[in-house]
Order: C-alpha cells, then structure tokens, then sequence
C-alpha cells in the first residue's frame, strides 16, 4: 500500500464516503471493526469503514513493553510530557491515509475521522489542522493534544467542521475534567462542539453508539 499504514476496512469499497477511525492505546484496528454492525444511519450502505493499526512502540508508561500505540506516553498524566514528535508522525500518516482516499477520486468533504483515547487525540490534532475540508471528526473519551499550538496551527478548511465529542463522567484514563477543559478550548476558538456525557468509565456504551449513527447521518450526507 505504498508505506501507508495497515488497516481493517468495512463496507462498500465504492461509496463515496469514508470514515477513518483510529483505536485506542495497546488495541489495533479490529478493536472497533463490530462497532459498525451496530450503527444504523443514513448512507450507511454508500460508507466504508477504515480502521487502521497504529505502529508497534515501546510505550514509557507501561515499563516500555512494545504495543500498539499512536504515540508514547512518560507520565501518569497524559497531558504532561506530550510525545510531540510521536504524535505528529502519527498525524502524517494519518493525513498520508486521506491523500490516499482523495488520490482514488473521494471528496475530502465526504471523509470523517474518528477516534477513541490516543486514537481521538490524533484525529483531533489532524482534523483541526488539515487543509482540506473534512466531513467531521469524532472524539471519543479523549483530550486535544498540543493545544498550545492549536491556535495557531489550526486551518481556516475545518473552521467549521462539525465535532462529535464524548466522555464517560467516570474515565479513571482521562479524567473528565480533562476532556472539559478540551471541549471548552475548541469552543473559545469558535468550533461546533457537540459534547456528550455519558455514565461509564473508559468505555462506549449503547447510547453513546446511537449518538454516534445520528452523527454520522448527519455528516454524510
């Protein structure tokens, strides 16, 4: 696939819409692949699902054991001691994986990215700052990573772009606080947040996956 990453892909591989989701730490991309079954939304048989797997990397935290992960994380907090430079090659390869899809004729306004944990923290940082125009993003129990640099980063292409944000009220992984403080700074920059809560830990529930089907039938379409 010509150095682009390795992925699991779902759905007709000739709709005009995509959706390039991206896992959590330690999973890879068939941890959300059965999420699809359970999504019913408008355009569904015109998607096509694309989960790819993050590289293998020594990840500081959990003793440097190799595992699945979008970038390494040193300290309990995980907004401290980011792994920028780990986190912006995820982000090319991320948007090397949109190139890819515009490159085979599909609109970049038709493609959504998605994310949970690590996997949302990426999307977030890619979303915001790529040149195209996207269809949205999704960010599932996650934060903004780099939001230092976000403001001035960021691309008037997805000034708009619709932002499907949600947390568990008991994450023990990332606090909630920490994704409110996340939700309230895309906000002061002018972004539609559509933030969601939901009674669970470091998790997706049923009402949060039909949250996500309305979402999506209102972005892909």
């Amino acid at each position: 696939m010509n150095g682009l990453l390795e992925s699991v892909q779902v759905g007709t591989e000739d709709g005009q819409y995509r959706v390039i989701w991206l896992h959590g730490l330690g999973a890879d991309g068939h941890d959300f692949e059965p999420i699809v079954d359970e999504l019913t939304f408008a355009n569904k048989s015109d998607t096509r699902f694309i989960f790819p797997h993050a590289p293998v990397r020594a990840v500081t935290i959990n003793s440097g054991i190799e595992m699945r992960a979008w970038y390494d994380i040193v300290a309990m907090q995980i907004n401290e001691q980011q792994d920028e430079a780990g986190m912006r090659k995820s982000a090319q390869q991320i948007e090397a994986l949109i190139e890819n899809e515009i490159a085979q004729g599909y609109e970049s306004e038709n493609i959504l990215l998605a994310g949970f944990s690590q996997g949302g923290a990426i999307a977030l940082h890619v979303g915001l700052r790529y040149s195209k125009p996207l269809a949205g993003i999704m960010a599932l129990s996650t934060y903004l990573p780099l939001y230092e640099s976000v403001d001035k980063e960021r691309h008037a292409a997805n000034q708009n772009i619709p932002i499907f944000y949600a947390h568990g009220s008991h994450d023990p992984v990332i606090p909630i606080g920490m994704a409110e403080a996340s939700k309230d700074y895309l906000l002061e920059l002018g972004y539609k947040v559509q933030w969601q809560t939901y009674r669970m830990e470091h998790s997706v529930v049923p009402d949060e996956i039909d949250a996500i089907a309305k979402f999506l039938s209102q972005t892909l379409s």
